[in-house]
């Protein structure tokens, strides 16, 4: 059975980009392994003495819960006009493990404008060497106004934008 992990880059449980990765899993069929990670806060900062063959348990379990899937969802808010600090530290606890290269993956960022963290994440996935998907990225400005109360998505154009990035990264 495939597998896909999806990694949200917001700790908020009601954020809209957990609410963007509960939406997958209704799209994905039964004989997939969906997964969403919860831990990242558990991550430590990253620290390059600790970064040896027993790193702490919560960096351990990030590494395996990737290296585990076939492939990887990233959705992201961008903070200050830059990546989730907590999502950018899990990444650089992936670097000498390489846990991520080769790993398919897309990545969807959703935020009031998002384009900043958009583009300082492809760097950064660029130096993991991660295999992002051809049309494997998504920007979503004002998500907020393009999902109701509950965290449903609205607008039909990023409806059909998610699915058409979902579709990409089962064929791929």
């Amino acid at each position: 059975m495939p597998s896909i992990i999806a990694i949200p880059g917001s700790l908020r449980a009601n954020s809209s980009n957990h609410h963007i990765i509960e939406y997958i899993g209704t799209l994905l069929s039964r004989g997939i392994d969906y997964t969403i990670y919860e831990e990242l806060a558990s991550i430590p900062p990253f620290d390059p003495g600790l970064d040896n063959e027993t790193p702490p348990a919560a960096v351990s379990k990030f590494r395996e819960a990737i290296a585990s899937a076939d492939k990887v969802i990233i959705c992201t808010p961008e903070y200050a006009f830059g990546v989730p600090g907590q999502l950018k530290n899990a990444l650089d606890w992936t670097v000498s493990a390489g846990t991520l290269v080769d790993k398919p993956l897309v990545l969807i960022t959703a935020s009031s404008v998002g384009k900043h963290a958009h583009e300082a994440l492809l760097l950064t996935l660029g130096a993991l060497s991660v295999n992002i998907i051809e049309g494997g990225t998504l920007l979503i400005p004002f998500i907020r106004a393009k999902m109701d109360g509950e965290g449903n998505i609205t607008d039909e154009e990023t409806d059909a934008a998610i699915k058409d990035l979902v579709g990409k990264l089962i064929d791929e």
